[in-house]
């Protein structure tokens, strides 16, 4: 038997992602706007199946090609004549939409290996007899031959991504190792050149040094200057001892796509600034500058309140093991008018409720900068995964002192995330019923607060090229040790680059403590419309939720590596680490037996307690992590952020005894439908399809139709030319 954990259940909760009523309110001209960004966020997305797995893109043409010859209905008549049994068909059809929602073989949130849950060989069969396989074989059985092996395969390696024997990625090549993702930091610092849209891989050594190579996504291939791409940082470098050489042409067929559908977009944008962000990123994806999409991404700042919201490239750096480059994500979605007033109203409160932070004035921006903070309804979200809220650009430099963007993903929230009480492990069976009621707009609270007041919040202390200082250096304390600032950010690195492959949970750990910290605020539960003994009961669901993920997230933990998978579950373990070591029975954890006489567990947290134990607690903890993430104690954060991150045995609780418990009792994450759009005449219509694993493939499957020979092809290549990068 497979552990669970590597297959998905054959009744995995899949939910449509309802946009129809926002989308049916969009003129014309801005449905034509949408689904050209669609498009684009599409084909963009497909380059997730080669930042994932070197099999991802061969799996992705298998399915395509059995599936496009046949609808999910017609091969299982093919199935039941190939021997499978209807479990079984349906386990493949499971695979297929796990494939699609998260673009590749690897599980988005906590990056662990899945595989289809049936025989091997019955599946080859089904293959061998499918129309796909009739039309043509030869075609067919390569594919097979291709991918096959490391479809099926659980070598401990390949059960998770991860750096060189820690696991799989192609972010770099698989003779890369830690060692050689700081040294090419290092090296791309020096150049000031972003880690964002490249990857690394380790070449035979020049004369002696070792050598490597660095690639930019872009259409262009050549490395010379161009006109309209500014200064080119192609070329051959010595570094360190070693040789670097930094090539363009990575992803370059997708990134044409990308670039061609962004191109018809620009003709129904509704402004200036949406002309002038589309034209920086196209500048971007030609070339592989990163300047150019920050350049793109001011004027996506600059950008208030549209309709139609989207933001595309390289941005969240979850799923590089050294956490500095980014994942392809595009995202279009419509604006909800209602829930956004209620966020206008956070953002217009926001400079009163800053300074409740538990951190010094001098450690909070010097000035806060009003974003836009809209709740959307997503149309297209391209990419691994979709979050309920994001905060974005990324980049550093921007946030601090030009802005950023709110989001709140508002009909991904309104699926929620518990299903049903049978769902709802490890909680008091009279504690249920509350729980399944506001956890809900107890996390709609969370992802407003984290968003805007958690990464929106807090100062970098950096030192500028020409020796001077965002900060009075001689007058500026660090409150944990009463002594001068001693340490900072130096010209070309940011917080991705130093704190490397904590950052990510780091931060999220951050945000998530500002979220339960400032939800303590009366006035701030009041603009989300919760009042009095409301209020009081959003607050503890909240905190309680937050508990409860915390224990959840054990699930993501790799007791073998003594790794984390999963950047948010780390972060929330830690918070539950840190109110469990409050004491004062603030938090108790109950080793117990279920009803099934398996083993289960027991969460309870005394709501009497969260404003006084919980908020101090809190409060201690979230001062700590702002400062040594504003003075660039790298040292420090790590020695911090990896002590509550342990999962020990030893104790008075036994956590990786809970981690058991937790994998028995989990609850597969939900999946979603998304639609498609499709131009009819001068029209756009809305294609909409059922919440099934069936509805899940259909609507990938009709995603390409007119060029989707040519996309398989393109993706093959790029398989194929990096094959033997991790051989």
């Amino acid at each position: 038997m497979v552990d669970s954990q590597y297959y998905l259940p054959n009744n995995i909760r899949i939910s449509k992602l309802d946009c129809k009523e926002a989308y049916e309110l969009l003129s014309p001209k801005e449905k034509l706007y949408a689904h050209y960004l669609s498009r684009a966020a599409w084909y963009g997305g497909l380059v997730v199946l080669v930042q994932t797995s070197p099999e991802s893109p061969a799996i992705y043409a298998l399915l395509q090609k059995l599936f496009r010859k046949q609808t999910p209905a017609e091969l299982e008549r093919v199935a039941t004549e190939a021997g499978l049994s209807s479990e079984e068909y349906q386990a493949l059809l499971v695979y297929a939409a796990g494939f699609y929602a998260n673009m590749g073989n690897y599980k988005s949130f906590g990056d662990t290996k899945f595989i289809p849950n049936l025989p091997k060989e019955k599946l080859k069969t089904l293959v061998w007899q499918s129309a796909a396989f009739k039309e043509s074989p030869g075609e067919m059985e390569s594919l097979w031959n291709s991918c096959s092996k490391l479809l099926f395969s659980l070598d401990d390696r390949q059960k998770q991504l991860g750096l060189g024997d820690e696991g799989i990625t192609t972010y770099f090549s698989g003779n890369c190792c830690l060692e050689d993702a700081k040294l090419a930091q290092k090296f791309l610092d020096s150049q000031n050149l972003s880690a964002y849209n490249t990857r690394l891989f380790k070449r035979e050594p020049e004369g002696g040094k070792q050598a490597y190579e660095v690639r930019l996504a872009s259409s262009v291939k050549t490395d010379c200057a161009a006109d309209g791409e500014g200064q080119t940082r192609c070329g051959r470098y010595e570094f360190e001892g070693a040789v670097f050489t930094v090539h363009r042409g990575d992803y370059a067929p997708l990134m044409e796509k990308v670039i061609h559908n962004l191109e018809k977009a620009k003709a129904y944008a509704s402004n200036e600034n949406e002309v002038r962000m589309i034209e920086e990123y196209m500048k971007s994806f030609r070339f592989g500058s990163v300047d150019a999409h920050k350049e793109g991404s001011r004027f996506w700042i600059k950008d208030k309140g549209p309709i139609v919201e989207s933001y595309i490239g390289f941005i969240e750096s979850y799923r590089d093991p050294f956490g500095s480059r980014g994942e392809f994500e595009g995202f279009v979605a419509v604006v909800n008018k209602a829930m956004s007033a209620r966020f206008a109203e956070l953002v217009s409160k926001a400079e009163v409720l800053l300074p409740e932070l538990p951190w010094p004035k001098a450690f909070e921006k010097d000035q806060f900068l009003r974003p836009d903070f809209t709740s959307l309804d997503v149309l297209t979200f391209a990419g691994s995964g979709i979050p309920a809220g994001i905060n974005i650009p990324n980049y550093d430099d921007i946030r601090q002192t030009e802005g950023f963007k709110n989001v709140s993903l508002g009909n991904v929230l309104a699926v929620g995330s518990v299903g049903s009480r049978e769902d709802l492990t490890f909680l008091e069976e009279d504690i249920k019923d509350l729980y399944l009621k506001l956890v809900g707009p107890a996390f709609e609270v969370q992802v407003g607060l984290h968003e805007l007041l958690g990464h929106g919040s807090g100062k970098l202390f950096v030192q500028d090229s020409k020796g001077g200082f965002n900060f009075d250096k001689g007058s500026v304390c660090n409150p944990e040790t009463g002594e001068l600032v001693s340490s900072w950010y130096n010209e070309g690195e940011t917080w991705d680059s130093k704190f490397s492959t904590i950052a990510s949970s780091y931060e999220e750990c951050r945000a998530e403590c500002v979220g339960i910290y400032m939800c303590l605020n009366k006035e701030v539960l009041s603009i989300f419309g919760h009042e009095g003994e409301d209020a009081e009961d959003v607050l503890y669901i909240n905190w309680l939720n937050m508990v409860r993920a915390g224990v959840l997230g054990l699930e993501f933990y790799s007791p073998e590596t003594k790794t984390w998978k999963q950047a948010h579950m780390r972060g929330r373990y830690v918070i539950m680490r840190v109110l469990l070591e409050a004491g004062e029975g603030l938090v108790t954890l109950k080793e117990t037996t279920g009803s099934d006489g398996r083993p289960d567990l027991l969460i309870t947290l005394d709501r009497a307690k969260v404003k006084t134990v919980g908020k101090t607690a809190i409060h201690k903890f979230l001062c700590k992590l702002q400062v040594l993430k504003s003075v660039a104690d790298v040292e420090g954060g790590r020695a911090l952020y990896d002590g509550y991150s342990e999962v020990t045995s030893d104790g008075p609780h036994d956590f990786l005894r809970m981690r058991d418990t937790v994998l028995l009792r989990k609850v597969a994450r939900k999946l979603f439908v998304q639609a498609n759009t499709t131009v009819k005449g001068e029209s756009v219509e809305l294609v909409e399809y059922e919440s099934s694993a069936a509805g899940l493939v259909q609507s990938n499957t009709d995603r390409f139709q007119e060029d989707a020979e040519e996309l398989e092809r393109h993706l093959l290549e790029l398989s194929s030319n990096d094959k033997a990068c991790w051989c």
